[in-house]
């Protein structure tokens, strides 16, 4: 078996802000401080540290990328539901004679307002409509 060599040692100034980092992080992994200290410095000099924080900083792009792609997708979907119920919509609905129509309208407004308070209290509430569709979808495959 090999001598282990002694290791040096040095004395640093830190920050009282990154020294309280530090000893919470040590304390917190059950670690001595100059353990956490020299892995920190080692990282920090490998020469592959900066290939590390680049496959890092790619690897949450991609995330990003995913989820934006995601985002994109559901608001298409959104965009085409919405218009598809409105062509159905005026395809469906007949054309009131005027008497009638102004007491539609106004009932109409009773109506909008009661849908707003009710989408309203929704958004409040819970799970989003495509997350229940989506659970449902899932659920009905199994």
């Amino acid at each position: 078996m090999a001598p282990r060599k002694k290791k040096a040692q040095i004395s640093v100034y830190l920050d009282p802000t990154t020294m309280g980092l530090l000893a919470d992080y040590a304390a917190r992994r059950d670690q001595p401080q100059s353990l956490i200290a020299e892995a920190a410095i080692a990282s920090f000099l490998s020469p592959d540290a900066a290939e590390q924080r680049e496959a890092a900083v790619a690897k949450r792009l991609d995330q990003l990328d995913r989820r934006m792609a995601r985002l994109e997708r559901d608001l298409g979907i959104s965009v085409e539901t919405l218009a598809v119920f409105v062509r159905f919509w005026l395809a469906t609905t007949p054309t009131l004679p005027e008497p009638a129509a102004q007491a539609t309208r106004a009932k109409a407004g009773e109506r909008y307002e009661a849908f707003v308070a009710a989408l309203g209290r929704r958004l409040v509430k819970g799970p989003r409509l495509a997350q229940e569709v989506s659970e449902e979808g899932s659920d009905s495959r199994s």
